[in-house]
């Protein structure tokens, strides 16, 4: 099952690198961030910790390395980050949210979209505390 996980996760972040026109030599590197991402979730969830410090700690993963890998092919952070985060995004939560607004049941459609919503909120503070510890890191070392 695990490897089921991590060739998904892949194929899915070096996907959409491809959608994003990243090129061709860094769509595996893309891939790789995605799933590191991914698993880094997996075994946190599995772990008993909440889905959305998971998800937290997943996305802080992800832009740590994808500033690493920004320096060293010296490429934006973007190529890599964008990619990575992919099989983090909340979509299933907000098509069920969705789904349940349809079918007139609000309290669940709240609920769905509440998780959805703090999910998304972690993904985008995991990317900016790890731009925040790079900067650290950047005027310690000068």
């Amino acid at each position: 099952m695990i490897i089921e996980q991590l060739v998904t996760s892949w194929i899915a972040s070096a996907a959409f690198g491809l959608i994003f026109n990243v090129p061709k030599k860094l769509l595996s590197h893309c891939g790789i961030v995605g799933m590191i991402g991914w698993i880094i979730y997996v075994l946190l969830v599995k772990g008993r910790v909440d889905s959305v410090f998971a998800t937290f700690a997943a996305a802080f993963f992800v832009a740590v390395l994808s500033q690493l890998l920004a320096r060293v092919y010296k490429t934006p952070m973007t190529i890599f980050s964008v990619s990575g985060i992919i099989p983090l995004v909340p979509g299933g939560l907000a098509y069920e949210a969705m789904r349940h607004v349809v079918m007139n049941d609000y309290n669940m459609a709240i609920q769905f979209a509440a998780k959805a919503f703090m999910i998304s909120g972690a993904i985008a503070i995991g990317i900016v505390f790890a731009e925040v510890a790079n900067q650290i890191v950047k005027i310690r070392i000068s």
